[in-house]
This record gives C-alpha cells, structure tokens and sequence, in this order.
C-alpha cells in the first residue's frame, strides 16, 4: 500500500472534519494554543452569534415606528437610484401588526412576541446605528460573515480562533450550528479562505450523529487507529525531509489528530440526558416549535463551557416579504424562548461575562411593501439602510439601546456605522485589533475589516 491508499483508508475512520481538511486547499497552522489578546483585559473569551437569516424587520421587533400608523396603505412612487427591483415604483406603507411595549428596568423597545427575551432585556445592548451594503441573501450572508460579499475570505470565527487560539485541543475552536438545510451561499459562510485548515468553522448536523464517521468502524480500535497515525506521522517526516517547501502536510495532520480527539469528546458532548429537566424545559426542548433552536442554544452553551472560542448559531427564514404578521410571528416563537434561557443559563453559570452573544440578520426591513399578485399582502422587503442588532454579555452596555432610524424606518441616522465597524467591534470585545489581526495572503496583510474600520465605542461598557 503506497502512502496516498493509506491516507484514504486512513480518512474513512476519523471524521468528516479530516475530510474537509483533505479537501480544502491547505496551508500550515500555528500552534494551537492560547495566545494573548491584544487587550488583555477584555472581558470575552468566546463569542456566540446568533445569525437569523432572511433579514428580520427591525420594524417589527426591537424599532417602533408609531409614524407608520398614520402612513398605513397610503400608496407613493419610489424614484431615483435603486438597489433592486423590488425596491422599484408603486409602494405602500405597512405598519407593523405586532405591539409593542417597554421592557425591563431599561424600557427597552420590544414587540409583545418577544415574552421570553423581556425578561432579560436589561442584560442587552440594542443596536440600530447599522448599515450594510447588500440586498442580495447569499452576498449579505457573505458579507457579514467574513467581511467580503464575494465569499472566499475567512469566516469572522475563523478570525477569532487565529487570534485567540484554542482553549480545548480536543474540539474545535470554531462550531457552526446549521438548520438541517445549509443557508444560502453554503458552507462558504464558515471557511477558512486563505488563513490554515485548522480554523476552518466545523458544521454539527442538527440530527443524529453531529458528525458523519465520528465513531470508527466496527471491529477498529482506537488503539489500531493510534497506530496508523503515529505510522502516517513517521512517512510525513520524512516526506518533509526530502521536501522542506510542502508545508501542507502539516496542517493535514492536526486536522487528522484532532478528528481522533474529537471522538472521545463530541457523543458525549451532544447529548443532554445529562441536564436536568428544568434546564431542557427552560429550553423549550420537547416543544415541537422550539425543540430544535432549543437543542442547538443548549449545545452552544456547552461548546462554550467546553472552551469552544466561537459558536454560530443560525435561524432561517426570516424572508418575510409577505405575512409579516404570520411569518415573523413564526420564527419569533420559535428562538424566543432558547435566546432567553440560553441568556439566563450562561448568566447563572458565571459565563455571561465572557461569552458575547451577538443577534443580527444579513440586512434589515423597508417600512413599505409593493403590490404582487394582483392583491395587498402585509410583508417587507430587504432594506440595507437600517436594521436592529443586539448583543448581551462580553463586556457589552447592556440595558442600553444605542443609534436611531428615521421616523419609518427606512435610514440610520444616528450613531450610523458600516459594517465593518461592527466586526472591528465584536474583535475588540474579544480582545483583539483589527489593525494587528493580519494574514499575509497575496502579496498583502488582510484583516477582517478588508480595509481598517473603527470600533463603535459607544457599544462596550
């Protein structure tokens, strides 16, 4: 058997994440350990993000607009420059169907479908300052996870793990918690671009094995497959000897001992029979509508208590450009509940100071909506301009609600940011400089904020 059989016959018993590491295009890792932040008293170590794909209405959750009331139905015609067609010519003004209410110690804004997330409101920073650049899924979900519209550049986790390095040398240090169907533009949204395989985003399936080819097959011991690692390491060294510039094998390899470490680790880890009821009922875990947000919030609280650095979480589709009321109202019942419980869990268990948790979509909602099929169907479509986010712990001003939008909605007009302000803010909760986290890459330092970005104080307490 010559030495790429081996590594194929090798591959069928360590993990699916040995094999996106064969498949991608690989380049030498640093060492993994913890590395020193660049603000070392930064209270966050691990980041959770919540991603709510499909663009919620920042209208109709955390941003009142009590104009629209007045404004309901009244028709106009949207002229000059355009982002795209469904942006174009007749409109009408929908106000929101949902009510809203003040919340909290801090009267935060909160629409009544939120019962859950009013508990804990005084524990978050609300952000309406944003503005992104896309109104397209795949190219808005790009952006705001690695920076780029284009894809191909790392993930923001990806960022987070080559500067903090890994705090469990069994698990990866980069998770992502998918519906059962991947969001739109794909893995792409979680991978490693230019920087090493190691910080590479890892996918957990969200039923059964979360992980494919986690267990070794029958009859193959761990003590077989210590063995044929420590005989593939012997034949790499000796490959590196006769050939000093191919420095991918490497990176192959702690790919390889890392799918044979997570093997003791991720059964156990998924599993929640070790919970107690309370805690999954906290969850919603057994409720057909939040079972499975429910699960995945659990799972990322235990990744992070396991010293996973970053964990996303994603919740799809928030695409309302028709029934706001039915379907936002859908997707609110479902990630209510665990996004308070996942709160007050991390918060009864010390770890809230540390773990940021961050809540977005790719874009926000217009305040109007156009005439399709012939009929008025109360939705809204994308909107760049203006959208809500929130984060909670990390070191956050929580019971705060920073920047403003106009009277509909439809403009951030106060403490306005790009968003790659927002990903130079979310590093510096975590400790870390955009200016000094750099990869040299062709012919250049990058960073995550492409080209430099300025750090939206008014967010860190």
């Amino acid at each position: 058997m010559d030495r790429r059989e081996f590594l194929y016959g090798l591959n069928a018993s360590l993990g699916s994440i040995a094999l996106t590491a064969m498949l991608s295009e690989e380049t030498t890792a640093q060492d993994d350990v913890v590395k020193v932040a660049h603000f070392p008293k930064a209270k966050a170590k691990h980041c959770i993000f919540l991603f709510m794909e499909g663009g919620p209405s920042h209208i109709d959750t955390f941003d009142p607009k009590p104009k629209l009331k007045e404004l309901h139905e009244k028709e106009f015609q949207r002229s000059g420059q355009e982002q795209s067609a469904m942006a174009s010519g007749k409109r009408y003004y929908v106000q929101t169907p949902f009510e809203f209410k003040q919340a909290g110690e801090s009267g935060a804004d909160i629409t009544t479908a939120w019962p859950g997330l009013a508990k804990v409101v005084d524990d978050i920073c609300f952000y309406r300052g944003l503005q992104v650049t896309s109104v397209n899924h795949p190219a808005a979900n790009y952006h705001v996870n690695t920076g780029n519209r284009f894809g191909g550049d790392p993930a923001i986790g990806s960022w987070v793990n080559l500067g903090l390095g890994s705090e469990n040398q069994d698990l990866p240090g980069f998770v992502v918690l998918p519906e059962l169907s991947f969001p739109q533009g794909g893995p792409a949204n979680w991978n490693n671009g230019f920087l090493p395989t190691d910080y590479q985003g890892t996918a957990f399936r969200p039923e059964g094995s979360p992980l494919l080819d986690i267990r070794p097959p029958q009859g193959v011991t761990r003590r077989q497959q210590r063995r044929n690692l420590d005989l593939l390491a012997k034949l790499n060294q000796k490959h590196a000897a006769n050939h000093p510039q191919h420095e991918q094998l490497a990176a192959r390899m702690k790919n390889y001992e890392l799918a044979f470490r997570m093997q003791t680790q991720v059964p156990d880890l998924v599993q929640i029979d070790d919970e107690t009821q309370d805690t999954q009922d906290r969850y919603g875990i057994g409720n057909p509508k939040t079972d499975n947000f429910g699960r995945r919030c659990l799972l990322a609280r235990k990744l992070v208590e396991k010293g996973v650095r970053f964990v996303q979480v994603y919740a799809s589709s928030w695409d309302s450009h028709d029934y706001i009321l039915r379907a936002h109202g859908a997707m609110i019942e479902r990630v209510d509940q665990p996004i308070a419980a996942l709160i007050q869990d991390l918060k009864q268990r010390g770890l809230l100071d540390e773990t940021l948790i961050v809540w977005m979509g790719e874009f926000g909602r217009t305040p109007d909506n156009g005439i399709r099929g012939g009929g008025v169907r109360y939705g809204r479509d994308h909107n760049p301009n203006a959208m809500s986010v929130w984060m909670a712990g990390g070191g956050v001003k929580a019971g705060h609600t920073i920047g403003a939008t106009d009277e509909v909605g439809m403009e951030a007009v106060e403490v306005v940011h790009p968003l790659r302000d927002l990903h130079v803010t979310i590093l510096r909760l975590l400790g870390l400089d955009d200016n000094k986290l750099t990869y040299f890459h062709a012919g250049r330092y990058k960073q995550l904020s492409q080209f430099g970005g300025k750090v939206i104080d008014q967010l860190i307490a």
